[in-house]
């Protein structure tokens, strides 16, 4: 969004506070994101859940973040983004003891929506916060450091994941972060600035209409399996997430002051781009979903051993995108993006095609170290190029919509493959949860192949500034 009033900045230090309070909660979010997957295991052995409940755990987080965050970055803009993002932290908190003392599954869905809506005002007013608390000449090595930190949270993520499960229990995930929560809001009420954008008409039936939608068709693919395609129940689901979607876009065309403004999508740029960061999105969360049951359940990999196997694949951003980054800025973005992708679809391939019980982890992790380095080179491509695709005074509205493309992504991604694991296995013994993991993996190397494809669509322009590149590449990392 356009900031349309300067934040005030009196003290010589509040700068520096407002780097350290809106990474710290940056960097809570998203390694509460990256350890969660190696918990889920025994989560679900603790909770005695099935496959199905164990997805709205991740799902109902994605959902309730991509539909919150266009919202919260409005809300921000009208009352205040200091306001708005600590009650989001305050939310993303108390939501996190919620999670840890939740009895079942159901309850700890439920606590897993109002943490996402939390994460929903936290991910992107903090970089907007921080953006506007320094000089356009300081931006680039200030959202450096601020990615940086987000490279780590999702690189140590899987790890920190393992080793509180192993040595706690998976409750210590959500209750680590309560402290860190407490700390940041108490400092962040007093030592952060206050700044607002072009107030902006709340579009709360587009929010209802595209949340509506999702969840019908995401509990459709959940159940399907369960009750028949061609059930009642499913063809009915479909149909009602079909129709609420199509009334989403007709009214956005509508409406004065849309969450979504459709015509943002008449540029081919960034159009395609979304699609492409969609369909990366989900290639990249759904196989991590999977590999993490396919090294618990079926080769009986403790939850470290697990984060320890999974550190090549979450942790190339850190090393790669830089250096993709740098060089796309010499020979353009498509050439890297492209390869990067198809590099991500031979990387799941791989292991699909050689997922065996029989197969050494250490020819699996290579393979995840392929698709890793791909998809580190789509990262700070796909998104720059959308982004550089629309005017300065859209940013706000285009950056937002990315985070939904994105968080969207992985929600049906994880959805169809779930769906396509239960049609072939289950999770009661090694060979049915390799039975169930390879064909489901292959659903991850056709989203990875579609992104490779569509991105030969997008046609980038000219990059911006290196602090553009860098929020961008914050932006897929988030």
């Amino acid at each position: 969004m356009t900031n349309t009033q300067s934040p005030p900045m009196a003290p010589a230090t509040q700068p520096r506070w407002v780097l350290v309070l809106t990474s710290t909660a940056y960097f809570m979010v998203i390694l509460d994101t990256g350890a969660l997957f190696t918990a889920l295991p025994r989560m679900q052995r603790d909770l005695h859940a099935n496959l199905a409940s164990l997805q709205w755990t991740v799902n109902s987080y994605g959902i309730a973040f991509a539909a919150g965050i266009l919202t919260a970055a409005a809300l921000g803009d009208r009352f205040g983004r200091r306001r708005v993002f600590n009650l989001g932290l305050t939310l993303f908190t108390l939501s996190s003891a919620a999670c840890a003392v939740a009895p079942g599954t159901a309850e700890l869905t439920v606590a897993r929506t109002v943490q996402g809506l939390g994460a929903a005002a936290v991910l992107p007013l903090s970089l907007t916060i921080l953006t506007t608390a320094f000089p356009p000449q300081r931006r680039g090595l200030i959202v450096g450091i601020y990615g940086g930190l987000a490279g780590l949270a999702v690189a140590s993520g899987p790890v920190v994941g393992g080793a509180v499960t192993e040595g706690l229990n998976w409750h210590w995930i959500f209750w680590l972060n309560v402290p860190i929560g407490i700390v940041a809001v108490a400092f962040a009420v007093r030592l952060l600035p206050e700044s607002h954008g072009a107030p902006e008409r709340l579009d709360l039936p587009g929010v209802s209409l595209v949340t509506a939608g999702v969840v019908s068709l995401v509990w459709a693919l959940v159940r399907a399996n369960d009750v028949g395609w061609w059930s009642p129940e499913i063809v009915s689901t479909l149909l009602v997430g079909c129709v609420l979607l199509v009334a989403f876009v007709r009214w956005e065309r509508r409406v004065r002051e849309p969450m979504v403004p459709m015509r943002l999508f008449r540029n081919r740029a960034f159009a395609v781009g979304n699609v492409t960061m969609f369909l990366m999105s989900g290639a990249t969360f759904a196989a991590a979903f999977l590999i993490t049951q396919e090294f618990q359940f079926a080769r009986g990999y403790s939850p470290v051993s697990t984060g320890l196997r999974l550190l090549p694949f979450f942790g190339t951003p850190m090393v790669v995108s830089p250096l993709a980054g740098a060089l796309s800025d010499r020979i353009g973005r498509r050439p890297i993006m492209v390869s990067g992708l198809a590099l991500q679809a031979l990387g799941f391939a791989w292991v699909a095609a050689r997922g065996s019980l029989h197969t050494s982890w250490i020819e699996l992790v290579t393979a995840l170290l392929v698709a890793g380095i791909g998809v580190s080179m789509a990262l700070p491509t796909v998104p720059t190029a959308v982004l550089n695709s629309v005017a300065e005074s859209e940013m706000g509205k285009a950056s937002g919509i990315s985070y939904m493309a994105q968080r969207f992504g992985a929600v049906f991604a994880i959805a169809i493959a779930s769906a396509v694991f239960s049609a072939h296995g289950n999770l009661t013994n090694p060979t049915a949860v390799t039975a169930g993991f390879r064909p489901a993996l292959w659903c991850c190397v056709i989203f990875a192949l579609l992104a490779a494809l569509t991105s030969f669509a997008i046609s980038p322009r000219t990059p911006r500034t290196h602090a553009d590149t860098t929020a961008a590449d914050t932006l897929v990392v988030a």
